[in-house]
């Protein structure tokens, strides 16, 4: 029979699979009688560990939710993968995100309880694994529960989403919230369309459940995530470089949107570095800033906007020169 410190452990890490045990069985794997096995599970109790039974036919022994977190069991590929995940979760964001500085303590107090050969293979692994941060803007935790919430209650949802300049109010049934291609979606039937739409998180304002709940519809994939990834393609980014006839200052104030970098060059021109997704947007948020500029590159927005003046011209009844 195994020391008592070894069966304890041994016990806790069976009861933290999640599995209902009935007596038999977990006395049988580990290898013990069942007054042991009673008398080690009173003492798991006494440390705090919610342990549940119940007698019968059908009775067993579980490790129930409690009031508390108790210390966890972790076999050791367990302990360094969660290590890892942590890290991963800790280096996801480039804003001051709640989620990610608690993942980056629990690192911390994972770290300092591991065995010295466990906390090595760690700190071995986190060495030589750098995570690259990204820009995309989370989704508000409180957002993220309230949707995580609603969908599990399959209650309806209604909020402000606000798309190409434009906000709209929608009411949805909510089915998922899908992470893809760096973004986090809501997806959902569009009871106004009729259909099922995709709802980026970061766009998505002030949601509200509703009393009503609804029956789930059939998705349009088992998939989903797969099946929206096929569908939101990134935009290709063009790099344009401007020379703005105007005060830096100036500028950005006109602006109706920056989408890059504003450098002063005198007190009376600016360079603008812009990356966009199209040349269309940039030329219209030129003409609504009213600005003076001059294309430095590349000549393929010149030629866009020389062939977009002419059309202009040429929609006014004159000709171009």
């Amino acid at each position: 029979m195994a020391a008592p410190r070894e069966r304890m452990l041994r016990l806790l890490s069976l009861l933290q699979s999640g599995r209902r045990w009935p007596a038999d069985e977990l006395a049988a794997a580990m290898e013990t009688h069942g007054r042991t096995l009673r008398r080690d599970i009173d003492h798991l109790r006494q440390m705090g560990y919610p342990v549940e039974s119940t007698r019968g036919p059908g009775g067993h022994y579980r490790l129930r939710a409690g009031g508390a977190l108790p210390p966890l069991m972790l076999e050791d590929d367990e302990a360094v993968v969660t290590v890892l995940g942590l890290r991963l979760a800790a280096t996801g964001s480039t804003r001051d995100d709640a989620h990610a500085e608690a993942a980056e303590r629990a690192v911390a107090k994972l770290r300092r309880i591991l065995p010295a050969p466990l906390r090595r293979r760690a700190d071995e692994i986190l060495a030589a694994v750098e995570v690259g941060r990204t820009e995309q803007q989370r989704a508000d935790p409180a957002v993220f529960q309230t949707l995580a919430s609603v969908i599990r209650a399959q209650r309806r949802l209604a909020f402000d989403y606000t798309a190409r300049q434009a906000t709209s109010r929608r009411e949805v049934e909510p089915a998922r919230l899908l992470h893809v291609r760096g973004r986090w979606y809501l997806f959902a039937w569009d009871l106004g369309r009729g259909d099922w739409r995709s709802f980026r998180l970061d766009r998505l304002v002030d949601p509200r459940p509703l009393e009503s709940t609804f029956r789930p519809r059939t998705p349009p994939a088992e998939d989903l995530a797969g099946y929206l990834q096929d569908r939101v393609r990134p935009a290709p980014t063009r790099r344009v470089v401007l020379t703005l006839h105007a005060s830096a200052r100036e500028a950005a104030a006109r602006l109706y949107r920056v989408d890059g970098s504003l450098e002063p060059v005198d007190a009376d021109t600016c360079r603008y570095e812009a990356h966009v997704d199209s040349y269309e947007w940039l030329a219209t948020v030129l003409v609504l800033a009213d600005l003076e500029f001059t294309v430095e590159e590349p000549q393929e927005f010149a030629a866009y906007l020389a062939e977009a003046a002419h059309r202009l011209l040429r929609g006014a009844g004159k000709e171009p020169r």
